[in-house]
């Protein structure tokens, strides 16, 4: 379970809290309920998301089941530190869409006396870590992993599987494109996507050979 840092007025330095998983694991809602927390303690709160994200809303960060709050998409990690100018609290969703300046953005905050909040996959499609989630999570104080459920075992979800035939490392999709699945469960579509992309590659092959005896 996470707990939030004792406030010591003493203290100037900040701290950073990773929140990850899978996709529909809930990691959205849970940076909203702790942001919403802190602006209810009359905290200075800003959140900003990659502008590439424009799944639900243009400025609004919403999770799958539609909570919402108000955010400041950014185009780069770069553009963060001017706009969070006296904040005390910061939360940066989907961070695995950003640069890898997004770790020294993430750690120049804390160091100013930030709390510094960021949800995002930690694994791609691919079963990889994603982007600048893994230093993230190294230099952070707190790390939670959340799951979703796995849709075809019922079990805790960790990965997020595409069913979409595009390769694309960066894809934006909801339920029609993904789906949570435990590492049992990935490993079989897995394995079953890579035998029919092998039997497909083989018919192409045999159809060509029919077509060019002579070749």
């Amino acid at each position: 379970m996470f707990l939030e840092n004792t406030v010591n007025p003493k203290e100037q330095f900040g701290w950073i809290e990773v929140i990850c998983g899978s996709m529909f694991s809930g990691k959205t809602e849970e940076l909203i309920r702790r942001l919403r927390r802190a602006h209810f303690a009359k905290q200075k709160v800003e959140i900003f998301k990659p502008a590439i994200d424009v799944r639900y809303d243009n400025e609004m960060v919403v999770s799958h089941d539609a909570n919402e709050i108000r955010s400041t998409p950014v185009p780069s990690a770069s553009n963060i530190p001017l706009l969070a100018d006296g904040c005390d609290v910061v939360g940066i969703d989907e961070a695995q869409f950003f640069d890898e300046e997004i770790v020294n953005v993430c750690n120049d905050l804390a160091n100013k006396g930030v709390r510094v909040i960021v949800a995002g996959l930690d694994m791609d499609f691919k079963g990889n870590p994603f982007g600048p989630m893994p230093n993230l999570m190294a230099t952070a104080e707190y790390v939670t992993k959340v799951h979703a459920v796995c849709t075809h075992t019922g079990n805790l979800a960790q990965y997020s599987h595409r069913k979409s035939k595009d390769d694309s490392l960066v894809f934006l999709g909801e339920v029609n494109e993904y789906e949570p699945l435990s590492r049992a469960a990935y490993y079989r579509a897995t394995v079953k996507k890579k035998t029919k992309k092998v039997n497909q590659t083989k018919a192409v092959g045999l159809n060509n050979s029919k077509k060019n005896p002579n070749v």
